[in-house]
């Protein structure tokens, strides 16, 4: 019940059943990587019908489903808990707390709770993980979450690549030889002024080929896709420490933050 909006689990022994309180159980076995898309609740389990024992809080704090904590009586070492013996299964866990808009935009396609088996790499770094989270060193907070998110990439990466996956349909028209130019345009240089004729002209393709190609395969116009991902990348923007609406406003290709502001209440109904 920790209302993470993405959590990563991973079995280094034995084997788990992820019950989501809306979805079919699954079961997580050694080297699977389970992916949870949140904020709904979901139990782990050695059986589906075992009795909840330890509740996990929005805070991370575990306790009984009475309310008796049990952060100091479960704790093992470091970023460690549970009860060890013989047997027992060890699982590695990791949330993402504040997902950026433009994550939002593709981890929003994925399902409820998605378990894959780890590719050769993936094995490697869950071994990796299984070494460092036991460490107390300087630095090591970097270290954990540089390897869960390349755990949790090339996870998404092989989902993505699988057919009917559901994948986002500006993701999966990256790979078109046409639409897939205009696209890097606008992704990688969304401040510039955009048209469909010059995106047209980049892409080798008439104006009127080129946006019916675009409408076709990512859902909407190359105008909207733009409005959309420039407000996403200027959501993301806005939350760094320093950052002021003008400034991120021109980043993005408004040329004020009243411009900004304005964009912001047509698409999405708030300034």
């Amino acid at each position: 019940e920790d209302r993470a909006p993405l959590s990563v689990l991973t079995m280094v022994r034995g084997q788990a059943w992820l019950l989501p309180d809306d979805g079919e159980p699954a079961l997580v076995g050694p080297g699977d990587v389970a992916v949870v898309r949140g904020p709904g609740a979901y139990t782990l389990a050695d059986r589906p019908d075992t009795p909840v024992e330890v509740t996990v809080g929005p805070d991370q704090r575990c306790s009984t489903p009475e309310g008796e904590d049990l952060a100091e009586r479960l704790a093992l070492g470091v970023r460690t808990w549970g009860r060890p013996g013989p047997g027992a299964a060890v699982m590695l866990s990791g949330t993402y707390q504040a997902p950026g808009e433009i994550g939002r935009l593709l981890l929003g396609a994925l399902p409820a709770v998605l378990v894959r088996p780890a590719g050769a790499a993936d094995a490697t770094l869950i071994g990796l993980l299984a070494t460092e989270v036991a460490r107390d060193e300087p630095g090591q907070e970097i270290v954990l979450d540089r390897l869960l998110d390349l755990l949790l990439i090339g996870v998404l990466r092989a989902w993505l690549a699988a057919p009917g996956a559901g994948a986002p349909g500006w993701y999966r028209a990256q790979g078109d030889p046409v639409v897939g130019v205009a696209l890097r345009l606008l992704h990688e240089e969304p401040a510039y002024g955009w048209t469909v004729a010059e995106l047209a002209r980049r892409a080798g393709v008439s104006r009127a080929a080129l946006a019916r190609r675009f409408t076709e395969l990512v859902g909407e116009p190359p105008v909207a896709h733009l409005t959309g991902w420039r407000l996403a990348l200027a959501a993301d923007l806005l939350r760094e420490p320093d950052a002021t609406v003008g400034s991120v406003a021109r980043r993005v290709g408004y040329g004020s933050a009243f411009a900004l502001s304005a964009a912001f209440k047509r698409v999405r109904g708030v300034s």
